[in-house]
C-alpha cells in the first residue's frame, strides 16, 4: 500500500473535524523513521478537503544546550529526560491545545542556543498535527485524540543520516539508542498507539 493510501485510509480511522472543534493528532516515532515526510502528506491532504491544520514540531521546543549536555546524568537520561522540560510544555503546550487561541511558547534557535518566546495561534477549528519522538510518555500522552506510530528499524533510520552524524556513532550508542531503548521498554509506545505504520 503507498503512503498516499495510507493517508487516506487514516482519515478513515481519525475523528472528524467537526466546526469549531479541534481534533490532536500524534505523530510519535523515533529519529528519522520519517514523521515530517509523513505529516506534510497529511498537510496536502486536509488542504484538499478545506481543513486548517496547525502543525507543532517538538524539536523547535527542546532547551538550551548547557541544560542537556554534561549535566552529570547519563547522556540517554539527559536526551529523553533533559531534552525538552517536559512539565512546562505539558503546562504551556498540551494542557491549553483545546481551549488557547493561541500559545506563547518558547522556541529554541540554533544559531544563539538560546529559547525566545514565540506566539502560535490555533484556529477554532483545525487538526493539530504534533510530532516528534517520545509523544506518548506518561506526561504528555492523554491530551492526544490519535496517536500514529511509525515503526522503522534501527538499521534503516541510522542508514537515513549523513555520513558526517554516522561517523558519530558512539553518540548514537551512548545517547540516542538507549532512550530509544528506554522508550520501547517502558512506555510500550507501539502497543499504545491508535495506528502503527510501518515505514
Amino acid at each position: 500500500m503507498s503512503l498516499e493510501d495510507k493517508i487516506t485510509n487514516l482519515f478513515k480511522r481519525i475523528p472528524k473535524v467537526e466546526q469549531g472543534q479541534r481534533v490532536v493528532l500524534g505523530i510519535d516515532g523515533l529519529s528519522r523513521s520519517g514523521k515530517t515526510s509523513i505529516v506534510r502528506n497529511i498537510e496536502q491532504h486536509i488542504q484538499e478537503k478545506n481543513i486548517l491544520a496547525c502543525v507543532l514540531h517538538m524539536d523547535d521546543y527542546i532547551v538550551d544546550r548547557d541544560k542537556r549536555y554534561n549535566t552529570g546524568y547519563e547522556e540517554w537520561h539527559e536526551y529523553y529526560n533533559l531534552q525538552w522540560d517536559v512539565e512546562w510544555l505539558k503546562e504551556k503546550l498540551f494542557k491549553k491545545l483545546k481551549d488557547a487561541s493561541e500559545l506563547q511558547l518558547l522556541t529554541y534557535d540554533n544559531s544563539s542556543d538560546s529559547q525566545k518566546l514565540h506566539t502560535v495561534k490555533i484556529p477554532d477549528t483545525c487538526l493539530i498535527i504534533i510530532e516528534g519522538v517520545f509523544l506518548q510518555r506518561k506526561e504528555w500522552k492523554n491530551y492526544f485524540d490519535f496517536m500514529i506510530y511509525l515503526n522503522c528499524s534501527r538499521e534503516e533510520r541510522f542508514n537515513r543520516e549523513n555520513v558526517d552524524t554516522q561517523n558519530k556513532i558512539e553518540k548514537f550508542q551512548k545517547r540516542y539508542w538507549k532512550a530509544e531503548d528506554y522508550y520501547m521498554e517502558t512506555v510500550s509506545p507501539i502497543e499504545l498507539a491508535d495506528l502503527v505504520i510501518n515505514n
